[in-house]
């Protein structure tokens, strides 16, 4: 039974760097890198020759084989020599009666794993290099052991024939290829990523066209009524308002354009969000009375604090309110209400309006950078939204019904 926890202790060792992976790179946008195999190997390294598999005191079994092979063929060889460096140390610093055995046994793995990471990215099936490796690794130490050590060997020939083999064999084939799955999943995400980059330039390029030429049109039109000469006073002050409105309009596209092209800020501090809201309360109140929408918000009366930019976060906080605003400005009784969650750590904002409401079509697609509910909109500001909202670990959601009204629940981690 000690010997079944051993191996699974040891496979456990084995797989930490694909966990830690999985862990750690889930949500960037980049894959893994040579320091992180460095730093996890050495780790792993470390961790499973404290722990080891033994039966006899001073020569001990782990899946340091596993994760040389492994540090080489995603680390590169420099990997290599610093995980050999490290294990020479430390099986020295541990000693025992198999300590020169581990240093035999390990200089000729070294070399065999060279050979074999060249020969896995040059083969078509890559899973066979796996499979010669794992073999390797567990005849290789039994082949010295038998020159050295016969009578151990022979009087523990069960757990030497068993125990070896499933723990470098198994090891193997489950790390490499789940950090390889994992690896290739990544490279897909990344590159569906920059495609959908792409994809997102070329219709913002398209939008921006389309809306500066309206207004552009507009101005140029107006400007050649005016050089006539042949229009009235009244006339003439009427277009010139008209092209400062179109200009204006222009101005607003151009901003919401840059706010979204530009990348977030990556300085991140810890910030009241009940202070912020208050802040874009007061000067959203206005614009809300304009419309004849009566604008309140729920605010607790503690601090809820959490991880941000403080100018995303008031410019998504307008970007909500505002939308809600104007969502509901043909309305009766027209309102915009605000409330406050907090939940397993995170605080829930809903900004609530009885607005026109949205159908499910219109779901579908919001926060698409081209796409807008409303007639002079370009679908720029809540994209911008939704991505500050992300780069803070944070979700949106909507739920809506037409000339029901809308609710946007933005959930973001406290601090």
């Amino acid at each position: 039974m000690s010997e079944i926890k051993g191996v699974l202790l040891q496979l456990l060792f084995a797989l930490m760097p694909f966990v830690v992976y999985n862990v750690y790179y889930r949500n960037l946008e980049a894959n893994y890198s040579r320091r992180f195999i460095i730093i996890t190997c050495s780790f792993c390294l470390l961790l499973s020759m404290t722990f080891p598999s033994s039966i006899q005191e001073g020569i001990i079994f782990d899946v340091r084989y596993v994760i040389m092979f492994f540090g080489i063929l995603f680390g590169g060889l420099w990997t290599g020599f610093i995980l050999f460096a490290e294990f020479a140390v430390y099986r020295l610093y541990i000693g025992g009666s198999g300590a020169i055995d581990a240093m035999i046994i390990m200089s000729l793995t070294f070399i065999l794993c060279i050979l074999l990471c060249s020969l896995y990215y040059k083969a078509e099936r890559r899973h066979l290099i796996t499979f010669v490796a794992g073999i390797s690794f567990s005849i290789l130490p039994l082949i010295i052991l038998y020159i050295n050590k016969t009578e151990y060997l022979v009087e523990n020939l069960s757990f030497n024939i068993l125990v070896i083999p499933v723990q470098n064999s198994l090891g193997i084939w489950l790390l490499i290829t789940l950090f390889s799955k994992s690896v290739s999943d990544k490279e897909l995400y990344l590159r569906f990523i920059q495609n959908e980059k792409a994809d997102a330039i070329n219709q913002v390029a398209a939008s921006l066209a389309h809306e500066v030429r309206n207004p552009l049109t507009t101005v140029l039109g107006f400007l050649k009524l005016i050089r006539d000469n042949n229009l009235t006073r009244e006339k003439t002050e009427r277009f010139i308002d008209i092209s400062i409105e179109e200009i204006h309009r222009t101005e607003q596209i151009l901003s919401e354009y840059l706010s979204i092209s530009k990348p977030l800020g990556s300085f991140r501090q810890q910030i009241d969000l009940v202070s912020q809201l208050k802040t874009v309360v007061e000067v959203m109140t206005p614009y809300a009375n304009m419309n004849n929408v009566s604008l309140e918000a729920e605010l607790p009366s503690y601090t809820v604090l959490i991880s941000g930019n403080s100018t995303e976060i008031k410019q998504l906080l307008v970007n909500f309110i505002k939308n809600a605003i104007e969502a509901c400005t043909d309305v009766p009784k027209a309102r915009v209400d605000i409330f406050f969650k907090l939940h397993l750590r995170r605080v829930q904002l809903e900004i609530r309006d009885n607005g026109i409401g949205m159908n499910e079509e219109q779901l579908s697609r919001l926060g698409s950078i081209y796409y807008s509910t409303k007639s002079t909109g370009t679908g720029l500001g809540l994209t911008f939204s939704y991505q500050a909202i992300r780069s803070m670990n944070g979700t949106v959601s909507v739920e809506s019904e037409p000339l029901i009204g809308t609710v946007f629940t933005i959930s973001l981690p406290l601090v």
